[in-house]
């Protein structure tokens, strides 16, 4: 193995501890393929999926392979016509067996931080779906919850701003202004500490994915 890859390995044994000492279950994956495979594994035909809005899991195919499998029903708010047809999907996944999202930040410790503009996203990973599964590329790790929440801020909210064209002063300089702009992405600012019941799935990825 490479140096990084022997650092992933022993990070990510780590936070596994940490994590399932939070009641998360928790696994790692070297690459994106590896990942793909065990969260189709995870979810059995038949089942009703969703997700939120993560680059990670268009990006590194995983919304496609499921798209493919042909044996899930689907709540894709990708294929709605319009913003009110986006609005019932949010809505249905609250019932949805599995409920995919990745994450803006993470800490070292365990504790997994998301900023929402709407608010969907935090919600279905706070309630109602009966699974959530998190995949989270070793990129986003952070020493401490104060810096997960840095690194949200000031990483991952300017990018999507700029995915969005979102006229915040945040897109326009890449700094986070701690604004209250009417156009804000960082209205729901959500830290989930312990997994209820164990609810939650945590997949860490040995690249770097999303933002």
């Amino acid at each position: 193995m490479t140096p990084l890859e022997t650092r992933n390995e022993r990070l990510a044994k780590k936070m596994i501890k940490n994590l399932e000492r939070r009641n998360f279950n928790a696994l790692y994956c070297r690459t994106s393929e590896e990942a793909i495979e065990q969260v189709n594994r995870l979810i059995a035909d038949g089942s009703t999926v969703s997700w939120g809005g993560s680059m990670t899991l268009r990006d590194m195919g995983l919304t496609a392979s499921l798209h493919e499998r042909g044996t899930l029903r689907l709540l894709d708010r990708d294929l709605a016509a319009d913003r009110t047809e986006a609005a019932e999907i949010y809505l249905d996944a609250f019932r949805a067996d599995y409920y995919l999202s990745s994450a803006n930040a993470i800490s070292e410790d365990g504790v997994i931080v998301n900023i929402d503009g709407n608010g969907n996203r935090v919600a279905a990973i706070t309630f109602g779906p009966k699974n959530v599964i998190f995949v989270i590329g070793l990129n986003k790790v952070a020493q401490s919850v104060e810096a997960a929440l840095a690194r949200a801020r000031s990483t991952a909210s300017p990018i999507n701003a700029a995915r969005f064209d979102i006229k915040t002063p945040c897109q326009a300089d890449g700094i986070c202004h701690n604004c209250n702009s009417p156009e804000s992405i960082c209205n729901h600012i959500h830290f989930l500490r312990n997994s209820p019941r164990g609810r939650h799935t945590v997949v860490l990825v040995g690249e770097d994915l999303g933002y």
